[in-house]
Formats: structure tokens, sequence, C-alpha cells
């Protein structure tokens, strides 16, 4: 009997019953070590650009545990990332930044990043607020108020899809192309053109 036939059959006895979301694993790609200093070293049998895209509801649920936890100071562990590439060479990247160990940390908290999925989460995260930091045209994407930034549903979910790449970021014109296509009509006063504002 499956796990989903034994939760019907409970729940045709009238148990209470709550499935976790289980997310897709086939084979784990993702080796992590500690440190002694505590730092985690994450051996992915990928390149950045090979991870899987995310659910949208998943990247919005990343970005508030994120912002929750950079509310309570929790800075998080350095990470540091080797990626294997196609043809066998290596990409190396570092998390020392405090507010990136911060919100990768959130990631690992709440979804986990031993898998390509999880990993995938994390990065695109990363990527989305290194693209909030240095394109202007996103402004008008992310709304500021007290309660924190909320971020347009369109952004969230071409950041899900997008393609990461090599260095685990976005390419800032493919993402504004991607936007662009995803959005029918495109919202009133964004240009999607490609050229940056």
């Amino acid at each position: 009997m499956s796990l989903f036939q034994c939760a019907i059959r409970l729940a045709q006895l009238g148990a209470q019953v709550h499935l976790h979301r289980i997310m897709p694993q086939a084979q784990s790609s993702v080796r992590v070590a500690q440190a002694r200093d505590g730092t985690l070293t994450y051996l992915v049998d990928a390149a950045p650009e090979a991870l899987p895209p995310v659910r949208s509801r998943d990247l919005e649920a990343a970005w508030d545990a994120a912002r929750a936890a950079a509310t309570l100071s929790e800075w998080g562990t350095p990470r540091m990332f080797r990626f294997r590439q196609a043809d066998g060479s290596t990409t190396d990247l570092a998390l020392s930044d405090q507010d990136a160990r911060c919100w990768a940390g959130a990631v690992d908290q709440t979804t986990g990043m031993q898998t390509p999925y999880g990993l995938s989460l994390c990065l695109r995260l990363l990527a989305l607020v290194d693209l909030l930091a240095r394109a202007p045209w996103t402004g008008v994407l992310c709304r500021i108020g007290r309660a924190g930034a909320a971020l347009d549903p369109l952004l969230v979910r071409t950041a899900a899809t997008a393609p990461l790449t090599n260095q685990a970021g976005f390419d800032e014109a493919a993402f504004r192309a991607k936007l662009a296509c995803i959005a029918a009509p495109a919202p009133a006063g964004l240009p999607l053109s490609g050229a940056t504002a």
C-alpha cells in the first residue's frame, strides 16, 4: 500500500490526515559536508544552469521565511558550493555575505538544500535579490511598505522558472525577455522591451 493510499484509508476511518509536501527526488545529486568551523560545502553533480525550476509558491514562501530570519538577525553559517559542469570542470561559489547567509539559512530550515530542488530554490531566491538590487527597472515589481517588500506575482513566476547562469544568477536581459513573455498584457508603465530603464 502506498503512502497516499494509506492516507486515504486513514481519512476514510475518520483519522486526521496531513500529507507533507513531498519534493520529487530521483537520485540526489547534492552532497553536503560541514567543516569544523561550521562552514557547509555543497558538492553538486550538475551546473547551476542545469538545476530545475521551482514552484512560484515555494519561492514566495522562501522569500517570506528569509525576510523573517533577517528580522530576527539569524545570520546563518558560511556556505560554499562546488558545481560540476558537463565537461567535468567545476564552478566554485561562496556565500560569505551576512545577508546571503541569512537567506540561505532560512531556505535550509524551511525546505532544505540537500536536493537539487531545494538548492535551486535557494539560488533562485539569492539571484532574485541580486537582480532587484542591480536592475532599476525591477522597482515597479517590488513594493516596499511597513510590512516589508511585496513582490509582483509575475516577477516571482519568472524567477521560479528562468534559467540560472553558470554563476547561479539571472542574466538580466534573458530574465526581462522571459518576464515579457509571461506578462500578457504587460503591467502599465513597465517597459519590458529588453532595454534598460
